[in-house]
């Protein structure tokens, strides 16, 4: 399949719609975590129950993953993003419509399927119109999103939820997500040069020739191990940050604010650093430096905010920035004649990673007879060792570019 390519405008803002389509989706699962002191108490739910709640999203995305994987090279990539992009904008008003904790669950896994299949096909986008030796920069500006999410989304999203009630936080998004569906339309061009060579073999076919090629495989297991070593410790920060480090509700959204920001800034420099010095490498380093950040989190005492907010923030910076060279390594260690079905794939591997790697980190944690959260540190502990993993992984994976190679 020969690499569509758009002229610098057209590229620039086909990056910067998808980073809109990212924004809202990420904000969507992000500010659930935020929010989880105020589930427990608005719906009488445990830890755990909550841990399922974020759980719901990934699984559903996981399974959605699965499904769209039969099919995904066999459509014009503007025109089902924007079909899954619209529905998962309902099924986000589903949840700000929400009047029970049932109801919420039902929606947040319409969500989960809907929304878990617009990063994979985001992706997908970047590594069929950008070359490589662009691609860290690409992924950089399509994953700045998580930052703005975090630095603008969840603080305004907080504070809507503070004053109009958490409903409005989804119906401001879902409101937001409409808006982009017209956007996406407006700047998003065609893009159906995969489509002739799906139409050679079946849907499982395509499967299964991912499935038969080995570093496919390698490149699965990488995306599993990256994904849980953050998921671990991720849903439960706020609940750790009220309960054992006395951080306020109110002081939550500076967190978030502070430790956005610095990912905001971080991302392009990472992006710069990631084609220049070589994606493994960096993603290397990223992952060996997520040990420290990560046992500070789950190890911080009651420390003033100012110490509070230096932890966390190192940890979203290291943790986000290592995705920026970890998605291209697994966009390019994909056959691009199959680059859709994988991605998908990898979406399904990722979010099923993700939900399970929270439900895991519910059951590492618990109540102390004081309210403290105890055993959170056991949870950061299966982390390191999942990202160490990842580094492992991710030398041995042979990476597709202007020319196959071993990076």
């Amino acid at each position: 399949m020969t690499q569509q390519t758009l002229s610098a405008s057209r590229e620039r803002w086909l990056l910067i719609t998808l980073a809109g389509i990212q924004f809202t989706h990420i904000l969507d699962f992000m500010i659930m975590m935020p929010l989880g002191p105020q589930f427990r108490e608005i719906f009488g739910i445990s830890d755990a129950q909550f841990g399922l709640l974020v759980s719901a999203y990934t699984l559903a995305a996981g399974v959605s993953g699965l499904a769209a994987s039969t099919y995904v090279d066999r459509f014009d990539r503007k025109r089902l993003l924007l079909t899954m992009y619209g529905l998962f904008a309902l099924a986000t008003l589903a949840c700000g419509l929400a009047p029970t904790y049932e109801f919420l669950m039902g929606a947040r896994l319409a969500a989960g399927m809907f929304g878990g299949v617009l990063s994979a096909l985001s992706q997908t986008i970047v590594a069929d119109v950008v070359p490589f030796e662009r691609r860290g920069r690409a992924m950089a500006v399509v994953m700045s999103a998580f930052s703005f999410s975090t630095v603008a989304g969840v603080p305004l999203g907080l504070v809507v939820a503070n004053h109009l009630g958490w409903h409005a936080t989804f119906v401001s998004i879902a409101a937001v997500s409409g808006v982009l569906v017209v956007a996406a339309m407006l700047t998003m061009p065609p893009l159906s040069g995969h489509v002739a060579a799906a139409r050679g073999r079946s849907a499982l076919s395509g499967i299964r020739q991912v499935l038969a090629d080995g570093n496919h495989l390698r490149a699965f297991a990488f995306s599993l191990a990256m994904m849980s070593s953050g998921f671990l410790v991720i849903p439960y920060i706020t609940l750790y940050m009220q309960a054992n480090a006395g951080v306020a509700a109110t002081d939550i959204p500076y967190i978030y604010l502070v430790g956005g920001a610095a990912t905001l800034v971080s991302a392009r420099l990472v992006g710069r650093l990631s084609d220049r010095l070589g994606k493994v490498q960096m993603f290397s380093g990223l992952a060996l430096a997520l040990v420290v950040p990560l046992l500070g989190v789950t190890l911080m005492p009651a420390w003033p905010l100012p110490a509070v907010v230096a932890v966390s923030t190192t940890l979203f910076v290291v943790m986000s920035g290592r995705m920026i060279p970890g998605m291209a390594i697994v966009a390019s260690a994909a056959n691009p004649a199959l680059r859709g079905t994988f991605m998908t794939l990898n979406s399904a591997a990722q979010a099923t990673a993700m939900g399970v790697a929270a439900f895991v980190g519910g059951q590492l944690i618990s109540r102390g007879e004081n309210g403290l959260l105890v055993g959170y540190w056991h949870a950061a502990l299966v982390g390191c060792a999942c990202s160490l993993v990842s580094i492992w992984l991710a030398r041995g994976l042979v990476l597709h570019g202007s020319e196959l190679k071993r990076v």
